[in-house]
């Protein structure tokens, strides 16, 4: 699905620039209109990629990394599982005050698009949920998040399908694999945002250092 198509059913995937996304998330974070607009498209992203990712992740105390945590959808998630060590990040301050109050252990603002200030090999594990999409992160995230992960960690992530080779990455993702940074433990098609017809590829590959 293109960018034109998608964005009559999703209007932020319309956006071109940084700018236009932070202005647009300012006003969509305010009186809880994310969240609820959330439940009304039944977004599943969340919920699919913490359900995969928990399969493989059975010690409950990593230090896990919400790489794109917007209103804490994913933090909420894990926590129902027993996960309670993890930080979060977004370049969106309005919905980073949306967050429950001792839900993440650390949050920080930040543009994921640029070098993340954190020491090689820091987490366990990161979590990357909506953010690989039109207008957002591109595809060099990935090389910070293998460089900021233990050996034999964990990234979890999705990709809306419609960027999937135009960001490039299914090229990073090759790239990664060749370079034996990482192996592939499950990659397959998400329903993401059924109600939208939005699907996304849902990854989750071991870090290898």
């Amino acid at each position: 699905m293109s960018q034109k198509d998608v964005g009559n059913k999703i209007p932020i995937y319309k956006l071109k620039t940084t700018k236009e996304v932070m202005d647009f998330y300012d006003e969509w974070g305010n009186e809880d209109k994310y969240n609820k607009d959330m439940v009304d498209w039944d977004y599943s992203g969340p919920k699919e990629t913490v359900n995969t990712f928990k399969k493989y992740a059975k010690d409950k105390d990593i230090l896990i990394f919400d790489a794109g945590c917007g209103t804490g959808l994913v933090g909420k998630e894990l926590k129902k599982f027993g996960y309670n060590n993890f930080h979060g990040a977004d370049l969106s301050k309005t919905l980073l005050e949306t967050i429950p109050e001792c839900l993440y252990k650390k949050l920080d603002n930040l543009d994921l698009n640029k070098p993340i200030k954190t020491n090689d090999s820091y987490y366990d594990a990161v979590m990357c949920v909506g953010t690989f999409t039109y207008a957002h992160v591109k595809s060099d995230a990935l090389d910070e998040f293998v460089r900021i992960t233990k050996n034999r960690g964990l990234i979890c992530f999705t990709i809306n399908e419609g960027i999937y080779k135009e960001y490039g990455f299914d090229k990073k993702i090759k790239e990664l694999e060749d370079k034996k940074k990482w192996k592939e433990i499950e990659f397959f098609k998400s329903k993401y945002i059924a109600s939208k017809n939005v699907n996304a590829w849902l990854g989750l590959y071991e870090v290898v250092k």
